[in-house]
């Protein structure tokens, strides 16, 4: 069905119906931009989320992506930063293949489109000129008709007139023979406009404005056809970010099919695995025998005011774990011992460890660099003009300076690590009791730097210059053992471990030499013991292994 054949009288409402076909192009177009706009927007608001959500370097939270659910979350978070730049891709592709093809394609149309109606404007005014000149030559004609009508009416009157002459009636025979002549000619002239006209309306009609028609019409059939391809290539770039969406979702999936909770709770044991034993079972203290204990409390009085004192508060008494508070504290006030004695021993073993690591890679670290500044100083000693040799010295010396001391630095944290290492106790022995004072790892370090913080509580003090201190008050222990009555024998024991008594009132010991037990264990975590009649003290009750006499079920062992 052609346009130029049956709208062939419908100029004006073609004109107008292109129009529209070109605004809803145009509307199109705005569409898809404000769709591009929306994924940048969503692209953008995803990488955001996924960027806050990142852990932060050099963090606590950083340390938190060891477990496997949280590994889970960064590969989530990873994921969802690819599926936004798939967004991205998708504003891309529209922006650019039908975007910028459709406003193109829109300013072509315009053109075309003007043409053609210009063309059919042209073709209207010439078939409207024809038909002026048509009635022009009918008006002419029917002029000269009613003109030569009258002059022959005239002449006849004067024909039949007795009393005009003979030349009048010649004169006006002439006149009357004029104007039929003209009428003549004004036929003529009528007849071969009106063939001319009919001719050019015919083309006009079936030729012209058919062929113009017919132009506008495939004009508007190729509009229709482009915004067509132009939907379908608006889900194609869809369909083409599907694989790659699903591959996001699947590595989600993944991801989270990775976790595992008896990993996870694993981590958790190591990070917070202090080592120890748990308490064993407390003895029965019968208070209704009577056990000679004042002597041995009043070798803890203070000679000033001669109050017993207890050789710590009340409150220390009869709590299994009074290490733990000590700790939070020292955390709160200050970063703790540099040999990390202040943590149970299974965290201060990780620690030393991780810090042994980190210094292992300082070294060597400062080793590549030495060695690249001697591939550099040959290079300039072979080729003087490259650069000066001493130049590089300078450098090498401090590098050299800098390794000696990290080497140092690891081979104090090694000596600690193996000192721990070697310290704690195997999983195969029995359970024993919990002092408290947490002794065994915190003395008899490399260098004694755990030493020099010792007090005979058990407890660690830093030393003045550091702002951080957190000081507990040593008890006095009175020496005084000869002015007393020797205390009965009730028990042996065995030094697990060396301890240096070196604090007024307690006695130095060798791992594996056996001592008599002279007063036990009353839960401030020392337990005082004799080697002879001269020679007795206290040493830390988690430093022995004490058989008890007085125990009718066999040893009772603390740690």
């Amino acid at each position: 069905m052609s346009w130029g054949t049956e709208l062939w009288d419908q100029f004006d409402n073609l004109e107008k119906h292109t129009q529209w076909g070109i605004d809803v192009l145009e509307k199109y177009i705005k569409f898809v931009k404000e769709r591009t706009e929306i994924e940048i927007n969503y692209a953008k608001q995803l990488r955001n989320l996924s960027k806050k959500y990142q852990p932060k370097k050099n963090s606590k939270e950083e340390d938190e992506y060891k477990y496997s659910s949280c590994q889970a979350f960064l590969a989530t978070l990873n994921e969802m930063n690819d599926y936004a730049g798939q967004h991205e891709v998708v504003s891309e592709n529209m922006t650019s293949q039908i975007t910028a093809e459709l406003a193109r394609y829109v300013q072509e149309l315009k053109q075309e489109r003007k043409m053609h109606f210009h063309d059919g404007r042209k073709a209207q005014q010439h078939i409207e000129t024809c038909w002026k000149q048509l009635e022009s030559s009918k008006r002419r004609f029917e002029r000269d008709c009613k003109e030569a009508d009258r002059a022959q009416q005239y002449f006849e009157k004067m024909d039949a007139d007795i009393n005009v002459t003979k030349a009048d009636v010649e004169k006006a025979r002439q006149q009357a023979q004029l104007r039929h002549q003209m009428a003549e000619e004004s036929k003529a002239e009528y007849s071969s406009t009106l063939q001319r006209f009919n001719h050019e309306q015919h083309d006009h009609y079936h030729t012209h404005i058919p062929n113009i028609f017919q132009k506008i019409q495939e004009m508007e059939e190729r509009r229709i056809i482009r915004i067509g391809e132009s939907m379908k290539t608006f889900a194609e770039v869809d369909r083409q970010v599907i694989p790659i969406i699903g591959k996001c979702l699947d590595e989600i999936t993944k991801a989270a099919e990775s976790i595992d909770q008896k990993h996870d709770s694993k981590l958790v044991v190591e990070a917070f695995k202090s080592g120890f034993e748990p308490p064993g079972d407390v003895d029965f203290e019968d208070f209704t025998q009577p056990i000679k204990r004042t002597v041995s409390d009043s070798s803890l009085t203070n000679s000033k005011d001669g109050k017993p004192e207890s050789r710590f508060s009340s409150k220390s008494k009869g709590k299994l774990w009074p290490f733990i508070k000590k700790n939070k504290l020292s955390l709160k006030l200050g970063g703790g011992p540099e040999d990390f004695s202040n943590l149970p021993p299974e965290q201060r073993r990780k620690k030393l460890q991780q810090k042994v690591d980190e210094l292992n890679r300082d070294i060597q670290k400062e080793m590549d660099q030495r060695d690249a500044l001697t591939k550099m100083k040959d290079v300039y000693i072979k080729n003087p003009q490259m650069g000066d040799a001493a130049s590089v010295d300078l450098k090498l010396a401090e590098l050299a300076q800098n390794l000696e001391k990290l080497r140092l630095e690891a081979q104090k944290f090694e000596g600690w690590l193996a000192e721990v290492e070697g310290r704690l106790p195997a999983r195969t022995e029995p359970a024993r009791r919990q002092s408290g004072m947490y002794e065994p790892q915190n003395t008899l370090t490399v260098n004694n730097c755990a030493q020099d913080r010792e007090s005979p509580d058990g407890s660690y003090t830093e030393e003045p210059s550091q702002e951080s201190e957190v000081k507990v008050p040593a008890p006095e222990f009175d020496d005084e053992f000869d002015d007393e009555e020797p205390l009965p024998t009730i028990g042996t024991c065995k030094a697990l471990y060396t301890f240096e008594g070196q604090n007024e009132g307690t006695i130095s010991v060798s791992e594996g030499e056996t001592l008599f037990v002279i007063e036990e264990d009353k839960g401030d975590g020392w337990t005082r013991i004799r080697r002879n009649e001269d020679e007795e003290g206290y040493v830390p009750t988690s430093y022995v292994e004490v058989f008890l006499e007085k125990n009718a079920k066999g040893a009772m062992t603390y740690i």
